[in-house]
């Protein structure tokens, strides 16, 4: 069955559609590879071989090297103790980095895209953009949290969705998304900053700030969907149609049926990779500590993948695992 529609995000992609598509490397708690073809879904492209790495941070956190170029999402590495997952977040937990972690991991980044600004997201932004010069783009929030920490205005890039950046070996579209709802329906941390704040001390002082998501789009490579929360705008993914969705998982049913949505209106992506599933205030190894409540979360969620979009091959990955899916 052949879509005639046009997009505009189709006007990034390079490659020719093709008729398969193979994960590489898939470690962790699930891979799964479908087993009889959709028609409805749109076919998988081939893309050149190592035209990208990615590798998983935890969270939704991620490092994309495209070439000798770098790309970081998300980067959360301190990963320290706040409560969360022993039954209350104390607000009060002090930011702190684990600068020796950070800097083994993230090499030398020339983007960081943050979806929101919650510390999990931004914690360790200010210490990798003031060391390595990296701009920093993300909402107005994320823009002031940045100047409030240290980062020169010069590396901070205000985003409001809608953006398309072309960078050369990949662009960027910025996607105007939705923080996650709690099984109250609020958002935790929720606020915004338009004007710089002080100097963030705790993890209080990061509030969500509006949420993006984003298309990274590789030259010769996949087209990929990075999401920091579970919920999202329909309108705004429509016919977006990536090879690669980075999918977070939802911590509660207040989202109305989130993963089918989701799955619907990006046009059922080749690969979906499951991600914020892992306890984070654990350390960065592997495999990936996740609460019993979670494990049960990622199982279902798995399961509606495979319900919604049989063609689509499912990868749980390991940390810093590099991944092509090439």
């Amino acid at each position: 069955m052949t879509d005639t529609r046009m997009h505009r995000r189709g006007l990034l992609r390079t490659a020719a559609a093709a008729t398969g598509l193979a994960a590489a490397g898939a470690t962790g708690l699930a891979s799964a590879n479908a087993a009889e073809a959709n028609p409805a879904d749109a076919a998988p492209r081939r893309w050149k071989a190592g035209a990208a790495t990615f590798r998983w941070f935890g969270t939704a956190g991620w490092r994309i090297d495209i070439g000798a170029r770098t790309v970081l999402v998300d980067p959360y590495l301190s990963r320290y103790r706040t409560g969360l997952f022993d039954g209350g977040m104390n607000p009060a937990t002090p930011l702190t980095v684990d600068t020796a972690t950070v800097d083994a991991h993230t090499g030398r980044p020339e983007t960081v895209l943050v979806t929101h600004s919650h510390w999990d997201h931004f914690n360790d932004v200010p210490h990798i953009a003031t060391n390595t010069g990296a701009r920093v783009l993300g909402t107005m929030t994320t823009y002031q949290l940045g100047l409030a920490s240290g980062i020169p205005a010069a590396q901070l890039g205000p985003l409001k969705g809608g953006e398309v950046l072309d960078f050369g070996d990949y662009t960027v579209e910025a996607v105007g998304s939705l923080h996650s709802r709690n099984a109250g329906y609020s958002i935790g941390i929720p606020g915004v900053r338009l004007s710089p704040p002080p100097r963030p001390a705790t993890v209080s002082d990061l509030p969500e700030g509006d949420t993006l998501a984003y298309l990274l789009t590789v030259r010769d490579g996949p087209a990929v969907f990075f999401m920091g929360a579970s919920d999202f705008v329909a309108r705004n993914v429509e016919g977006m149609r990536p090879d690669i969705a980075m999918v977070a998982m939802a911590s509660s049913t207040a989202t109305h049926d989130y993963v089918p949505r989701l799955l619907e209106a990006l046009g059922r992506p080749a690969v979906v990779v499951p991600v914020h599933w892992d306890n984070f205030e654990t350390p960065l190894t592997n495999p990936p500590a996740v609460a019993p409540a979670d494990r049960e979360r990622l199982a279902a969620m798995i399961t509606q993948i495979r319900r919604v979009a049989p063609r689509t091959r499912i990868v749980v990955p390991d940390y810093l695992t590099g991944h092509t899916f090439a």
